[in-house]
């Protein structure tokens, strides 16, 4: 499926998880952040507003849904084993790691050193490093494509590469809801990273407004943008803690139909801004549910915390939406081997459907 960003505890540079930038070069990189600025002179408790409480009954739901993103002429998740990934990206085939690949490698050890590139350093999620080309030298950046929209793959030095695949899963509903609702359609896009699920909205007709704290990860949605030919749709790309971003949304009045939102586990700002998961989120998502319009589509909340269940975000949201006509939906995104059987678990998440949202 990635903020001077804060250097967030998980994949993200999304994200969408976020991350980063560069490939082993002197540039500074883009670590995903959250948005979420905190006094770290005063305590969490002093500093988040009281909770908000909701009447009404719990919606419908489903538990444990797996939303598997298929492999692609620009995606593939080729094996993976001993603490590691082998994946194409178009016609690269990359080499990273991949903490919960517990298990051994289907394909032989000369597979994986056909690898176009190498990431070699920390292994932990947001660790630094670089990467290795064993092959040839090659780019910075090169051509990808989601279902006919095109963007660029980064080598970042936090060994992200500016897409989590398994978002495709998202990116299909969100085009079928946004297509079929028949009226226009806002969305928010918070912690957006490089702006792919903009530009997939963007593409099916939503005006979007996608926020993100870091200027760089803002010029790489743009540079997307360009690179997609979608300079003419309606998006606006807000450089901005996307806490206060909401909080200020809330007192215009403004609302929208669609909200994604894929905060770190962790992530701390250059002034010392702290933002954790399991602390800040509940707040968070009371300011979300204020941002719904009168006739909601859907929000989807991904959380790369890998150390919680899908059942902690599945009760959190449904706690925000009690009362609210619709659904909620949760589980977890995989990503399965080109050659099938064996399924890598990215990420969870759970979504509030509407009764007029096609899926």
């Amino acid at each position: 499926m990635a903020k001077p960003r804060y250097k967030s505890a998980r994949k993200t540079d999304r994200s969408s998880r976020a991350s980063s930038s560069r490939r082993g070069s002197n540039t500074p990189d883009v670590k995903r952040t959250t948005g979420a600025e905190v006094d770290t002179k005063k305590s969490a408790e002093q500093t988040i507003p009281p909770r908000r409480r909701y009447r009404g009954e719990r919606l419908k739901e489903t538990s444990g849904l797996i939303l598997e993103s298929p492999a692609s002429a620009d995606y593939a998740l080729l094996d993976s084993g001993n603490g590691e990934k082998l994946e194409r990206y178009g016609s690269l085939v990359i080499r990273r790691p991949e903490g919960q690949a517990i298990w051994q490698p289907a394909l032989t050890a000369a597979e994986w050193q056909k690898a176009d590139a190498v990431f070699t350093g920390d292994t932990d999620e947001e660790g630094q490093g670089r990467w290795q080309y064993p092959r040839a030298d090659l780019p910075e950046t090169w051509p990808l494509s989601f279902d006919g929209l095109n963007y660029l793959g980064r080598f970042t030095s936090f060994r992200h590469t500016g897409v989590f695949p398994e978002q495709a899963a998202h990116w299909h509903t969100l085009q079928k809801a946004i297509g079929s609702a028949e009226r226009p359609v806002r969305m928010l896009n918070l912690f957006g990273y490089t702006g792919l699920a903009s530009l997939v909205a963007a593409r099916a007709g939503a005006e979007v407004t996608h926020v993100d704290a870091s200027k760089r990860a803002i010029g790489w949605a743009r540079e997307n943008q360009q690179v997609a030919g979608l300079e003419g749709k309606p998006i606006r790309w807000i450089c901005d803690d996307a806490v206060k971003f909401c909080a200020r949304e809330e007192r215009r009045g403004n609302s929208y139909d669609v909200i994604l939102l894929d905060p770190p586990a962790y992530g701390r700002g250059p002034k010392g801004e702290v933002w954790q998961l399991f602390t800040h989120l509940p707040h968070m998502l009371d300011l979300v549910r204020s941002l719904q319009s009168q006739n909601p589509l859907m929000t989807v909340l991904t959380s790369y915390a890998i150390r919680a269940s899908h059942f902690a975000i599945h009760e959190i949201m449904q706690e925000v939406f009690t009362g609210m006509d619709g659904r909620i939906e949760s589980g977890e995104l995989i990503l399965r081997h080109e050659t099938g059987g064996r399924a890598l678990s990215t990420s969870m998440f759970s979504r509030y459907v509407s009764p007029e949202c096609v899926l």
